[in-house]
């Protein structure tokens, strides 16, 4: 999973009375959902996308899931452009390497712990 968090403000700190971003706006939050399975899939595809709420949801349920998270803005509005159920295209194989070796990390560590 793969998006923009926006910090969410302490109980003790005072809330600020800033409206939402505006859609299309670069403070848009968008979150796009990735997913690869050794050996069925010949690279990473784009399961779900989202800007707004509904990055807020994928990631609310990403959460729920126990699936890790992580933030690249700039990677997020690439693969966001992707078609859904789309693999990934060479270009960004690199970036989503990356992320998925953090993923992979973060996940055994987890499972470490329990």
């Amino acid at each position: 999973m793969i998006g923009q968090l926006l910090p969410t403000p302490m109980p003790h700190e005072p809330k600020t009375l800033t409206p939402p971003p505006k859609p299309g706006s670069k403070d848009e939050r968008v979150a796009v959902a990735i997913s690869y399975e050794r050996g069925s899939d010949n690279a990473p595809r784009v399961v779900a996308k989202g800007r707004g709420h509904v990055a807020d949801t994928i990631l609310a349920i990403a959460r729920e899931h126990g699936i890790a998270v992580r933030n690249d803005a700039a990677l997020a509005e690439v693969l966001a452009q992707i078609e859904l159920d789309r693999q990934i295209p060479v270009e960004a194989y690199v970036a989503v390497a990356e992320i998925l070796s953090y993923l992979y990390r973060a996940r055994n560590q987890s499972g470490a712990r329990s």
